[in-house]
């Protein structure tokens, strides 16, 4: 049997979740150590500080219509990942244990033409990973750069609406603050899009599981053991795709929902800003890039979910033999 190390699949997700602090070393969760400290600041300081500062700033222009929805504009996907975050920290260990789990014989590939299987799923993952890094990174560009597009760099502007205790249009004050907003997007831009692809990582190997369990059930008669056998190792193997799917639902289920509901106000604010500004526009771009970035993330969601459902669905139908075997599994 051939022994793959699950993790190196997504070993550049994870390297990037352990820069941003989310992710502590091999299978430790958070303690109080330096790491810890590091990630407390990453998050709370620069991450959470810079949506808080936003959220002062609604008080200040709830009376002006449009700079009230720029506010919210930006602000609302930021919140979201400030959930997504506190989620996916509150659930590191099992993360990491559903990870582990994948080493156990029954998930591992039993041939080379199942290795061959598995590498062309995760290599699609890889590329949807690297589009959607790309993406992302597009926006988060375009976003910091907004007030160079726009020319409002000579107004002292920043790239976010946001109020502060201080002046913030002096040096070198204004310098320190873009920098802290800019630093705060790409924080969490990275952080989007790197938890996210790790949910899809989960979604891809039940994916894979189910084609591994499908070529398994396929030569029930083939190997050493007897095909009775051989049917309840696919069964037993099927149950634990069964448990590893619910376990990866009851993480990210409630970042899922806050994810849809989320995206769907965004999108609906993002066409009343499009009535505001021209869509040819510098600002047009901008909203139109977000839009873009948003609408594929759902989609990503979307589309590995449909995935999941329907091998799971297809499979289904083996724990319905288990009341027609007389034998115990």
């Amino acid at each position: 049997m051939l022994k793959l190390n699950w993790k190196n699949t997504i070993r550049t997700n994870i390297l990037i979740l352990q820069l941003l602090g989310l992710w502590p070393k091999e299978d430790e969760e958070y303690k109080l150590n330096l790491y810890s400290t590091y990630a407390f600041v990453s998050i709370v300081v620069i991450m959470a500080g810079h949506n808080f500062f936003q959220i002062l700033n609604i008080y200040f222009v709830y009376n002006d219509l449009k700079a009230l929805a720029t506010t919210i504009f930006t602000m609302s996907e930021e919140m979201l990942v400030v959930v997504k975050i506190y989620f996916f920290v509150q659930n590191i260990g099992t993360v990491k244990k559903l990870l582990t789990s994948l080493n156990q014989d029954s998930f591992q590939p039993k041939n080379e033409k199942q290795l061959e299987l598995v590498n062309s799923t995760v290599n699609f993952w890889k590329i949807i990973y690297g589009c959607f890094l790309f993406n992302v990174g597009l926006t988060s560009i375009v976003w910091s750069s907004i007030p160079f597009l726009t020319e409002s760099v000579q107004k002292k502007k920043f790239p976010f609406p946001a109020w502060y205790p201080y002046d913030s249009t002096v040096s070198p004050w204004y310098e320190l603050t873009y920098l802290y907003q800019a630093l705060g997007i790409w924080y969490i831009a990275m952080s989007d899009v790197n938890i996210n692809t790790l949910f899809f990582a989960l979604l891809t190997y039940i994916v894979v599981q189910c084609d591994l369990l499908c070529d398994n059930c396929k030569n029930v008669t083939n190997g050493h053991f007897s095909s009775t056998q051989n049917i309840i190792s696919c069964i037993k193997h099927h149950k634990k795709i069964v448990r590893f799917a619910k376990s990866s639902n009851e993480v990210f289920e409630m970042v899922i929902l806050g994810q849809f509901v989320t995206s769907t106000a965004v999108i609906a604010t993002t066409l009343f800003m499009l009535t505001l500004v021209d869509p040819l526009s510098n600002e047009g771009l901008i909203v139109v890039v977000y839009s873009v970035a948003i609408i594929t993330e759902i989609f990503m969601y979307s589309w590995f979910g449909e995935q999941v459902h329907f091998k799971i669905s297809v499979f289904n139908v083996i724990s319905f033999t288990l009341k027609s075997f007389p034998f115990r599994i």
